[in-house]
């Protein structure tokens, strides 16, 4: 059964549907949203609603989970790129810090009814689809869950990294005590004050040394012999702490020894999510230590390894690579069978497929792994070919890549793109179905474990980032096999009873950092 809602600031009403979206009954009055779950999830319907990430952290809030939903929002949004539309230019900026929100805008009940039987005909009897919607839906409804409990972090452990690092305090805009004196020891490597944040600066400096520079980042610079570059590669490294994590961003995203970011999910074309505000899909390693579990908890860290090659020997049924696809380490029986065991050589070769590499050691990599895999660089190769051609490629669920606008089409002559555009959508569309149907791996593993640890006192979902979770909990034996259940049933889900394995590395610590 599927229950459509419109929220609003004074009340809620919800319409009975089959599953073709047709109303049965009348509408039904609650107070607010949190009302109408209270009263009907009971009874275990399907939600649909215009958007989770605007209306579940009110239901949340109220100490209230749903099982599932229908995103009307991201399932718009993959509709319309099935459609052949570019998406929708993102929303104006809003305040996403934790605790600051506003009262739900009304809705009209008939307009959701409408766009809800809309997209269910649409959608059709396509079951990849219908999957990846179910999928997506799902996700929202982890991202806000895990916005709502947060990641352990500890405050206190975090200052300690930030004063051990940078000093103490500083007060308003005044620059940490550390960065001034590693500030001072750049300019003292230049005989003048040199201010190590100018880029302008910088390469002046370096020129009257008789160091010519058009850039200085870290990799140009590296072995550069001056002595004045270890102490502005540290300075950078300071400065990037205190400005992306350091104490205004302890203020604002961690509360209740809480790190509570704002995911987006389907964030990025290819379905991967994103964060706003907060950083969370890029925790440095230093951070790292201070994601500390609650006493009488576990982390339970599990990251799929190598899963892109794993899905494309799934997608295209290569059958000798689906036969390497099926041992701990891809690289492995590859580096063997192709290139006299030497794994680096493997790994660059399988990644120079799936991201279009072909320039020195990698063309002739590229070709002797076409020979043991031509089905499954030949399927790469075709995506490759379409993109080229300004044609829309879609993943093993059916998500659609975005199509080139105008300006990609006038870039050459009369006929199309210049070839290098066309080269480089080539390159776009080649790892878009394979990064696409990898987040959707991902995605079906994240509904079917959150579904299996809402039976599980003590145990959360509290990270999810491409390819790895991080669960919070009492029982980390449970935990670990609720894992790789998910894991197993995601493959089901998505590709039946293949011979590909995804094999979960799997820790359990008390510290995220800890080896």
């Amino acid at each position: 059964m599927r229950i459509v809602v419109a929220p609003g600031p004074e009340r809620a009403v919800t319409i009975r549907t089959d599953d073709a979206g047709v109303a049965l009954g009348s509408p039904q009055h609650f107070p607010d949203l949190p009302a109408a779950v209270r009263a009907l999830e009971p009874e275990h319907p399907r939600w649909v609603w215009p958007d989770t990430a605007a209306v579940y952290p009110a239901v949340l809030r109220a100490g209230l989970r749903v099982q599932r939903c229908h995103d009307l929002a991201l399932t718009a949004a993959l509709l319309r790129t099935r459609a052949g539309e570019p998406p929708i230019d993102a929303p104006a900026p809003v305040d996403d810090r934790p605790g600051l929100f506003d009262t739900t805008p009304a809705t009209d009940p008939s307009t959701v009814l409408a766009e809800h039987a809309d997209q269910l005909g649409r959608i059709g009897p396509d079951g990849r689809l219908t999957l990846l919607v179910a999928a997506e839906s799902a996700g929202a409804l982890a991202a806000a869950e895990m916005g709502h409990v947060g990641m352990p972090f500890s405050a206190a452990a975090h200052h300690r990294l930030l004063e051990s690092a940078l000093g103490p305090r500083a007060t308003g805009d005044t620059v940490p005590q550390r960065l001034r004196e590693v500030a001072d020891e750049v300019s003292a490597a230049f005989g003048r004050p040199v201010n190590p944040a100018s880029h302008v600066e910088l390469v002046a400096a370096f020129a009257r040394d008789g160091i010519e520079l058009t850039s200085t980042r870290a990799w140009l610079i590296r072995d550069v012999e001056h002595p004045a570059i270890e102490p502005l590669l540290r300075y950078r490294d300071l400065a990037k702490l205190h400005a992306a994590n350091g104490w205004s961003w302890l203020d604002t995203w961690v509360r209740g020894d809480r790190f509570r970011p704002v995911y987006v999910p389907g964030g990025v074309v290819s379905g991967r999510w994103a964060s706003r505000g907060g950083g969370a899909l890029q925790i440095p390693k230093p951070l790292r230590t201070s994601v500390i579990a609650d006493p009488g908890h576990t982390l339970v860290i599990a990251d799929a390894g190598q899963l892109e090659p794993r899905i494309l020997a799934a997608m295209s049924g290569d059958r000798l690579m689906v036969a390497a696809a099926g041992a701990d380490d891809l690289y492995a029986p590859v580096a063997t069978e192709v290139f006299d065991g030497d794994r680096a050589k493997a790994k660059v070769a399988i990644l120079g497929v799936l991201y279009g590499a072909t320039a020195g050691e990698a063309r002739a990599l590229l070709t002797l792994l076409r020979r043991r895999f031509p089905t499954a660089v030949q399927f790469v190769e075709n995506a490759a070919r379409a993109g080229e051609r300004g044609e829309v490629v879609h993943s093993w669920l059916g998500r659609a890549c975005p199509p080139p606008d105008e300006r990609w089409w006038s870039t050459g002559d009369a006929h199309g793109p210049s070839d290098g555009d066309a080269r480089a959508r080539g390159r776009f569309t080649r790892n878009f179905v394979v990064q696409a149907t990898a987040a959707e791996w991902a995605l079906c593993l994240l509904a079917d474990l959150r579904r299996r640890l809402a039976d599980e006192e003590g145990a959360e979902l509290v990270f999810f980032q491409h390819d790895e979770v991080v669960v919070h909990c009492r029982d980390a034996r449970s935990a670990t096999r609720h894992v790789l259940d998910a894991t197993a049933a995601a493959t089901r889900l998505l590709f039946g009873d293949t011979d590909v394995r995804f094999p979960m590395d799997i820790a359990a610590r008390d510290c995220y950092a800890d080896p």
